[in-house]
């Protein structure tokens, strides 16, 4: 009986809060990259092909590496913000570039303007 209940202890003191914790951080990531990618995206002139969900990702992206960059540089919040959004802009634009690529080596714009 004191083994279950130092088991039920365990899971309510321990392994809730690490999950929460856990998704928390996952739903913080999600958030954050979804602000910086977008904000990413307004840098970047013209409009890109890229969906919700690449956006999250460039933004997560650009987010990691735009804070190694500014702790490296040991410079202060408001530039790794910067630095945050300018990685997630080279990003937007490269995968707005890969998107734009696609079918059997042919360029999409190429087979609009022909009629095919």
């Amino acid at each position: 009986m004191v083994l279950y209940v130092l088991v039920a202890l365990l899971v309510l003191l321990v392994v809730l809060p690490l999950v929460g914790v856990a998704f928390w951080m996952l739903i913080s990531m999600i958030v954050s990259g979804l602000v910086v990618g977008a904000l990413g995206r307004l840098v970047v002139p013209g409009s890109q092909r890229i969906g919700f969900v690449m956006t999250v990702l460039v933004g997560i992206g650009g987010s990691v590496i735009g804070t190694l960059l500014g702790r490296a540089l040991s410079v202060g919040g408001f530039l790794t913000l910067l630095l945050q959004v300018g990685m997630a802009a080279v990003l937007v634009a490269v995968a707005a570039g890969r998107s734009r690529r696609s079918v059997s080596g042919y360029d999409r714009t190429q087979l609009t303007r022909r009629g095919y």
